[in-house]
C-alpha cells in the first residue's frame, strides 16, 4: 500500500488540540442536590458510553485525514520478453581427439564435459550440434530441448565417421543450419584438434559464406604447444602410442575468426577449454527486457465509509440514548 498525497498526514499533529478541545466541551456540569439518601447511585450503561462520543469524534477527523492522504494498493507485474541466440557447436571428433594430453581421458571426452556444462549455462537460446571428421554430419539440428541435445553429446564417439578433418565442410554444414534462422544473433563455436586435410570445401571459403550470412564463428584450437601421441591398440602389443604429433592449424582457425568477426582461443589444457566457453557464454549474452506494470487501487473509500458509519452512529446517539443536557 501507498499514499498518493502522504503530506496530509500533517494534519494529524492537531490532533492534541482536538482531544482537549473535545474534553473542554464535554466538561460541562449541572449541579443538583445529593439524591442518595443514604445510597449511592450506580451509573447505568449508557453513562459509561458517554466517552464514546468523543472517541467516535476522534476517530472520524482520524479516518478523515487518512482518507485526504489517498491510499492507495499496488498490483505489479512484469512482463519479460528474451531474445534468444542461435548457436552451432561444430565438435571434432577425427581419431587425433583420442590424444591423452587432457587427463584424465582423452581430448574428446574433455570437450564434450565442457560443452555440457556450456549448454547448463544457456537459456532461451537455439542450440545445435554438428560433428565431423573426414565428413560432416548434423548430430542434433537447432534445438531448445537441451536435455535431448546433451544425450545425443554424450552419445559421440570418435569412428563414427570416416576419419580425416574435414574443417571446411563442417563449417559449411554448420552455415547451412543456420541460413534460415531469423534471430539477430548467430554464432558458430568450432572446436578442433588439427588441420584441414579432406573434404571438399576450403575452410576460408566457408568462412566467408558465414561472413556473408552474418554468423559470427569462434575457433577453439585444442591441444598441447608440442602436440601429443595418439594411442591405438595393438592386438599383439595391447596399447601403444603412435609416432606421429597431431598439432593445431593455427592460423587457418585465426583467420576464419577474424573473416567472422569472431575470436580464436587456444586451449592447453581442461581448465583453459573450461575458461573458453565460460568467456564465449559471457560474451554472446541472452537479450532480456524486463518491463513493470503497476496498477494502482484507490482505496480511500474505505476510510471515509467507515468515518460516515461513525458520524451517523455519533449523531444519533448524541440525540437519543446518550443525549447529555445541555
Amino acid at each position: 500500500m501507498r499514499l498518493d498525497h502522504p503530506g496530509f498526514l500533517i494534519l494529524l499533529l492537531l490532533l492534541p488540540f482536538l482531544l482537549w478541545y473535545l474534553g473542554q466541551k464535554d466538561s460541562g456540569r449541572i449541579r443538583f442536590s445529593d439524591l442518595s439518601i443514604g445510597r449511592q447511585l450506580v451509573p447505568s450503561f449508557w453513562v459509561k458510553s458517554l466517552p464514546f462520543l468523543t472517541f467516535a469524534r476522534f476517530l472520524v477527523v482520524v479516518l478523515m485525514i487518512f482518507a485526504l492522504a489517498r491510499p492507495q494498493s499496488s498490483h505489479s507485474r512484469e512482463q519479460i520478453t528474451s531474445e534468444g541466440i542461435d548457436i552451432l557447436l561444430i565438435l571434432d571428433i577425427s581419431g587425433s581427439m583420442r590424444a591423452e594430453d587432457f587427463k584424465p581421458d582423452n581430448r574428446l571426452h574433455a570437450a564434450k564435459a565442457v560443452i555440457h556444462d556450456f549448454l547448463d549455462n544457456r537459456k532461451n537460446d537455439r542450440i545445435g550440434l554438428v560433428v565431423f571428421a573426414g565428413e560432416s554430419f548434423t548430430q542434433c539440428p537447432l534445438t531448445l530441448d537441451y536435455r535431448v541435445l546433451g544425450d545425443l553429446l554424450l552419445n559421440v564417439e570418435i569412428g563414427m565417421l570416416e576419419d580425416g578433418t574435414a574443417i571446411g565442410d563442417a563449417l559449411a554444414n554448420a552455415t547451412n543450419r543456420l541460413r534460415h534462422s531469423t534471430t539477430k544473433s548467430k554464432i558458430a563455436i568450432l572446436l578442433t584438434d588439427g588441420e584441414n586435410n579432406a573434404g571438399t570445401i576450403d575452410p576460408l571459403i566457408a568462412a566467408q559464406a558465414a561472413k556473408a550470412l552474418n554468423i559470427k564463428v569462434y575457433t577453439i584450437g585444442m591441444g598441447k604447444e608440442e602436440g601429443a601421441f595418439i594411442p591405438y591398440h595393438d592386438p599383439i602389443f595391447g596399447l601403444q602410442y603412435s609416432r606421429t604429433r597431431t598439432y593445431v592449424d593455427e592460423e587457418t582457425l585465426k583467420e576464419i575468426a577474424e573473416i567472422t568477426e569472431g575470436r580464436y582461443f587456444r586451449a592447453t589444457d581442461n581448465r583453459k577449454l573450461s575458461e573458453i566457453y565460460e568467456e564465449i557464454n559471457q560474451l554472446e549474452t541472452t537479450k532480456i527486457e524486463v518491463t513493470e506494470y503497476i496498477r494502482y487501487k484507490e482505496l480511500a473509500a474505505y476510510p471515509l465509509l467507515l468515518a460516515t458509519l461513525l458520524l451517523t452512529l455519533e449523531i444519533v446517539l448524541s440525540n437519543t440514548r446518550l443525549r447529555k443536557i445541555p
